[in-house]
Order: C-alpha cells, then structure tokens, then sequence
C-alpha cells in the first residue's frame, strides 16, 4: 500500500460524510418548512428549543429517496424514529435477529410419559 492510499481513503470518506450531512441538512431543512413541528407518531410538539430532537423518517427506509413533495418523508421524535426502525429490523428476514425465529431446544416434557406409566410407578395397578 502507497503512502497516498491512506489519505486517498481519508478524503473519501471525509467527502462522503460530508455530502450525507449536506443532503440530511437538505431534506430535514425541507421537512422542517412542509411539516407542523409535531411528531407523527406520539404527538409530542416541538419548538425551537427541542428541535434537534425532531427527526426526518424515511417511509420507504432509503435515505436517498426524497422527493420535493416530502411524501416519503415523516417527523419522528427521536423515540418514535428509533422504535420505528427497530420494528423494520425485526420483521426484516434475515436482519441478524434470531430471537423470534430460533426453535425451543429443551423440551420440559420429556420424561413426562415415563413418569406416568403406571408400570413405572408400581403399585397402583390392582392386578399386583
């Protein structure tokens, strides 16, 4: 690796950073002036004291979806916008979540037959 690669890769990722902060300023700018400063979910307001906590929710999920109108956008608070992205990413298959799709290993019944046989148990039966 060449001396220039690492700062070609800093400078990639210093413009690319800077060009998704550009856009988000863009379209949050945007949704700020189309939108009553409310969140759409909870219903909390907001003013410009709290604003920061006001977010822009992409409907479709892709950020680089934003046209004029603001129909894929919506404002979130910040609990509504994470809540609503954990609920995308649990019903996403194949998201890493395996929690709700894994299968039960231990079978708290198994030795249940066993234990209710009665030729196990000896002694109830009224033939002996």
């Amino acid at each position: 690796m060449s001396h220039s690669t690492p700062n070609r890769l800093d400078d990639l990722v210093a413009r690319s950073r800077r060009d998704q902060a550009e856009r988000e300023q863009g379209y949050r700018e945007q949704a700020l002036k189309m939108y009553p400063w409310v969140c759409g979910r909870c219903g909390r307001e907001f003013t410009r004291v709290n604003l920061r906590e006001l977010t822009v929710h992409h409907r479709d999920h892709n950020h680089d979806n934003n046209p004029s109108d603001g129909s894929n956008w919506e404002l979130l608070c910040l609990y509504c916008h994470d809540n609503e992205h954990q609920r995308y990413t649990d019903a996403t298959p194949g998201s890493g979540n395996t929690a709700s799709t894994s299968s039960a290993t231990h079978n708290p019944f198994a030795g249940l037959a066993g234990l209710l046989d009665d030729s196990d148990r000896g002694g109830d039966d009224p033939k002996t």
